[in-house]
């Protein structure tokens, strides 16, 4: 049996694809490259340029190749460009997560792993989050990803399929051993944005909003090391697997920085002090937002390798060398 990774060229997806093949899984990756790069797909997994929204290249991926689970990453993940273009990202995130889920349960596909987001929660009224707290995002993005979870929640119930929704926190950094990393232009990530600005390909970075209820001023936010999301991956499959019931797990590390505690960080371990403008608050983003994990670490014995931020932001820079050099 195999495995179908939408979205595996783009950040996230790439290092799934490196450790599923790296567990021997075989692994069908389906991506349209919009934002994602073929060569930073593991060699070892096939690779098929196409849509989630082409059901019939689904179904036919389905069927071809045996998949028995699917890990869902393909979208579109900026918050302003959410409420810019809402309707878009309702079509990219929810409408095309639909169609695909509507190909895994004709096709008999057991497993989905969906690749959720913590805006569902929006501006939370506890911090740490918790998986059965209120619900209510503040952008398009989040409730796109809402919308998804609803629909993956009430297909499953009626036809038997088993999932695992995870939610997301910050994620950052790069593949230890240097394979991919964030490589998309233009990315908002603020650990990308601050190291780029370190090794001069940006003249100045913004802090978006420092009037927030907190000690600083600047929004915090959890943030995961990219391999350790990919991990929660994979032990959430081997849950699957083993017969785990359908669930929604938080995947972050229960501890949160401030956006100038980061920059701080990136200054400290870079060695260069670059320029910080002070901009006004964006729309959609919320004070304060950090995980509680006590789920997924309990429920599929997940446990983190990488939850030190200066070991992120040392990763993420010796990532953004090595695409410099590229590009160059």
């Amino acid at each position: 049996m195999a495995i179908l990774v939408t979205g595996g060229a783009g950040y996230i997806g790439s290092h799934m694809v490196h450790g599923l093949v790296a567990d021997g899984e075989q692994v069908v990756v389906l991506d349209n490259l919009s934002t994602g790069f073929d060569w930073a797909i593991a060699a070892q997994a096939k690779l098929v340029v196409g849509d989630i929204a082409d059901q019939a290249l689904v179904v036919r991926l389905i069927a071809e190749h045996g998949i028995d689970s699917i890990i869902h990453f393909a979208g579109s993940v900026v918050v302003p460009d959410s409420v810019a273009d809402p309707l878009g990202y309702y079509r990219n995130n929810t409408v095309n997560s639909r169609a695909l889920i509507e190909c895994a349960v004709k096709g008999g596909v057991r497993n989905f792993i969906f690749s959720s987001t913590a805006a569902v929660y929006g501006n939370p009224a506890q911090v740490p989050v918790r998986e059965d707290d209120q619900l209510q995002p503040m952008s398009p993005y989040g409730s796109s990803k809402l919308m998804t979870e609803i629909m993956l929640r009430d297909a499953a119930h009626a036809h038997g399929l088993s999932y695992v929704v995870l939610r997301y926190f910050n994620v950052a950094g790069a593949d230890p051993a240097g394979r991919t990393g964030q490589s998309t232009k233009g990315a908002t990530h603020l650990i990308k944005v601050a190291v780029e600005t370190a090794l001069g390909r940006r003249t100045q970075m913004q802090v978006f909003g420092t009037d927030y209820p907190t000690p600083d001023g600047t929004c915090i936010r959890d943030y995961i090391h990219v391999t350790d999301l990919t991990r929660a991956h994979s032990d959430a499959l081997a849950y699957l697997r083993a017969g785990g019931a359908s669930t929604t797990m938080n995947c972050g590390y229960s501890r949160g920085f401030s956006v100038l505690e980061v920059i701080d960080t990136v200054k400290r371990i870079s060695g260069v002090n670059f320029k910080v403008d002070l901009a006004d608050r964006r729309a959609g983003d919320p004070a304060q937002i950090v995980a509680a994990s006590d789920r997924i670490r309990a429920l599929v014995g997940w446990q983190p390798q990488f939850d030190d931020l200066s070991v992120i932001v040392q990763h993420a820079l010796a990532w953004e060398r090595k695409l410099m050099a590229r590009r160059n």
